[in-house]
């Protein structure tokens, strides 16, 4: 019982909360009981290998013991989506070159529209897309990182970047805008 409630009735926010401040890893566990197939859909998409993502998921659900304590997550879904995301990409950035086993297409969803990116055309993308990052005004470039890598509402940005308002939305409208033009350009 932590917070006078059973483990399995605390909501993502208060499971966290009281793992950092107690550092139980059962409370971990719970997050890892609601989230597994999330993140298993989410590594088996990028890695196309069943063994490769069953073990991604235990490797980022070990980092989270220790990511828990040291970040901030508000939305701990959308966090974990886009860790698992990074950490297949960082994956497939490192063994670059290797061939990857073809998932048979019972494994995945049937989609109706086909991938639009294979992976090595993805990890072309998301290497221009870092050099174009790096080619924007340091106000733009927190904003964006902060708006759309770490999902972070406009108001969180505002506050985290001491930026007012406005001035946010206009460095993520112009960044994005000055993203898409340099990554046509770089096409």
């Amino acid at each position: 019982m932590f917070l006078g409630k059973a483990i399995h009735e605390m909501s993502d926010s208060e499971l966290i909360e009281a793992y950092k401040t107690s550092q139980h890893k059962e409370l971990v566990g719970e997050l890892y009981k609601r989230y597994t197939q999330l993140v298993y859909g989410v590594c088996l998409k990028y890695l196309k290998d069943r063994e490769l993502a069953k073990d991604a998921v235990m490797q980022l659900f070990e980092k989270l013991l220790t990511s828990l304590l040291s970040h901030e997550v508000n939305h701990f879904k959308s966090w974990l989506y886009v860790s698992a995301r990074n950490h297949c990409l960082m994956y497939l950035r490192s063994v670059k070159g290797k061939t990857s086993q073809e998932i048979s297409s019972f494994i995945m969803e049937k989609v109706e529209e086909p991938h639009l990116e294979d992976g090595e055309e993805l990890e072309s993308n998301i290497s221009k897309l870092e050099k174009c990052l790096e080619t924007l005004n340091t106000e733009q470039k927190k904003c964006v990182q902060l708006f759309y890598l770490q999902e972070k509402c406009y108001q969180e940005v505002s506050v985290q970047t001491g930026y007012d308002l406005l001035k946010v939305k206009s460095y993520i409208q112009n960044g994005k805008r000055n993203l898409k033009i340099c990554m046509e350009r770089n096409d």
